[in-house]
């Protein structure tokens, strides 16, 4: 399913909907301009109308006093190449699934619109793109500023995920900052990285926290409420050298997007891109030790989305249900 047709499928689901608001990013120049990592990745698919790039934001504000405010993040590559980094030996098939993130994003709204708790509110967005190839594609050794003004240098083009996804963190960072929003919590939400895979199995969802998120005890509870509903995760942990890893070998940029190797034949390959994705965010500045710490947890579904051939399993909407809906509900 292409961006374009994502934005009817979500428009037409939320369509009966008086609580679920619907915002459509489609102007192309707008979208390298303000979410410019994001830009890079949608290059090559822009040449083509029915594949250019969509950001979708979507918002729920319950009845009565808001206690908290949940951001969601979700990437939505609606088909995966590998990009100038391309999918070669058959590796290729079944990337039409790679944007389960988002679709997970959809579906917890659809869950607030049928249940309406009270007292939350929750703003998602879908990072509808393309990750093709072609003479106009982005391509490793790029230096590209990131919304946050970091300097990301590209290391392989196939991890396009963290670059669709960083931007919309720091647009949800600056929304926090400028509301001056109280009780936020950040998720990023994506079919990642081979390496979570290997890690925790096939039905697994990775968890990982930042600091004011751990110190919160999130993915702790998260943990918890999973196993109770019989959708189990595991935890895992941004290290200091998390950071190291992805940060830029020269003068010239600031940070490293990726490695020249898959996450798969990577140490830490499903840590680093959240180390990566609070860096060129610049949510690094709203640690523990800031005036404004901001949580912020990612989760990783490569391995619990789903078999392919099969049918995906709506991961984590149930998880995140039984953390920021059912409280709410009395």
């Amino acid at each position: 399913m292409a961006a374009p047709r994502v934005v009817e499928y979500v428009k037409e689901t939320f369509s009966g909907s008086k609580n679920v608001k619907i915002e459509v990013i489609d102007d192309q120049s707008k979208l390298e301009k303000e979410y410019p990592l994001l830009g890079a990745v949608n290059r090559a698919a822009s040449v083509i109308p029915r594949h250019h790039a969509r950001v979708i934001f979507l918002e729920y504000v319950g009845e009565g006093e808001i206690t908290e405010t949940v951001f969601l993040v979700g990437k939505g590559i609606t088909y995966d190449t590998g990009g100038a980094d391309v999918k070669a030996g058959g590796h290729m098939a079944g990337m039409h699934r790679d944007k389960c993130g988002a679709a997970a994003v959809a579906g917890f709204f659809k869950t607030l619109s049928l249940v309406q708790p009270k007292g939350i509110r929750v703003v998602g967005s879908m990072s509808m793109v393309r990750n093709s190839i072609g003479e106009n594609c982005y391509v490793a050794d790029e230096i590209i500023t990131s919304r946050a003004g970091v300097r990301v240098r590209v290391g392989n083009t196939d991890a396009e995920g963290r670059m669709v996804m960083t931007d919309l963190i720091a647009y949800m960072k600056e929304k926090i900052v400028k509301e001056n929003v109280k009780n936020p919590q950040i998720y990023t939400i994506a079919t990642l990285t081979g390496h979570v895979c290997l890690a925790f199995g096939d039905a697994y969802s990775g968890v990982l926290d930042n600091g004011p998120a751990r110190k919160n005890g999130n993915s702790r509870l998260l943990f918890d409420l999973a196993a109770r509903i019989a959708e189990p995760v595991e935890l895992s942990t941004i290290r200091r050298e998390d950071f190291k890893l992805c940060s830029g070998p020269s003068e010239y940029e600031d940070l490293l997007q990726c490695n020249n190797a898959p996450s798969s034949q990577t140490a830490r390959g499903h840590q680093l891109p959240a180390a990566f994705m609070i860096a060129a965010s610049g949510l690094d500045k709203h640690g523990l030790d800031s005036a404004l710490p901001i949580p912020y947890t990612h989760i990783d579904i490569a391995g619990s989305a789903g078999p392919f051939p099969g049918v995906p399993r709506a991961t984590p909407i149930l998880m995140l249900a039984a953390r920021h809906i059912f409280p709410h509900l009395g």
